[in-house]
This record gives C-alpha cells, structure tokens and sequence, in this order.
C-alpha cells in the first residue's frame, strides 16, 4: 500500500556545471558535476542526462546519456559531462539515483532553458570556482 512506501528526500546532493578554467574553452564547453555532501558514500549511482527544447522555432533534443558509479565517496565532486555552451539554449535535465543507507534515492535536476548563465553563479564546493548550481 502507498503509506508503507518510505517517503525519501534526497538531501546533501547536487548538480554544478561549471564554465572551464581556460577562456577560450569557456567560450564552448563547460562541465557538469555531481556533488556529494554527504558524511557518507553513495552507492550504485546512475545519473542520465538529456537536453529538449525550441531553437529559433525548431524542436530539439538530445540524446540520452546514462552514467554509472559504484561509488561516489563523502564530501567528493565528480565530473559527469561536457556540456557544449550551445545547449544552454535547452532545458538540460540530471536525473540521479542512487543506494544510501540501505534504501533508495533519486532526484530529477532540471536547468531550464537560460538558466545556466553568469548571472546565476554561486561558489561551487570544492572546485574554489564560480558555476551554477541546483542542490
């Protein structure tokens, strides 16, 4: 029955992307990670990546990127992706899961469209660099 389905909300877990360290680079690729906050490991991590939405008009979307981790340990970052500053233009979507503390977890990190801007940037854990970040 639903009332014994355990309600689980995803904390201390988040998604930066991240314009690279070289301006020239920045200029087309940037990168996007996932951060754990956590005191603890996270296990069996699946994160896919996916990007939709109109340019000038014309539907678009990306393909399906599914990435894999047996773990993620405590307070660590890990690069997921690339992403090519020409999807900014989309809603670019994470969608996470993972084992922790013997249950399932997982979350849906949604950039819509413009989101990843400069205008948005926030001090990234870890990286001591400026980026945009959903927890």
């Amino acid at each position: 029955m639903k009332k014994d389905i355990p309600n689980l909300k995803v904390e201390d877990l988040a998604i930066a992307v991240v314009p690279r360290a070289d301006a020239e680079e920045a200029k087309e690729l940037w990168d996007v990670y996932v951060i754990n906050l956590k005191d603890e490991p996270l296990s069996n991590v699946l994160i896919n990546s996916r990007g939709y939405g109109e340019i000038e008009g014309e539907k678009m979307k990306t393909t399906t990127l599914r990435y894999f981790y047996d773990e993620i340990p405590a307070m660590e970052i890990v690069k997921i992706e690339p992403i090519q500053t020409k999807l900014f233009h989309l809603t670019n979507e994470y969608w996470v899961s993972f084992s922790f503390d013997g249950n399932m977890f997982d979350k849906k990190y949604v950039f819509v469209k413009g989101s990843i801007d400069k205008s948005h940037f926030t001090r990234i854990p870890f990286l001591d660099a400026q980026g945009v970040m959903i927890r």
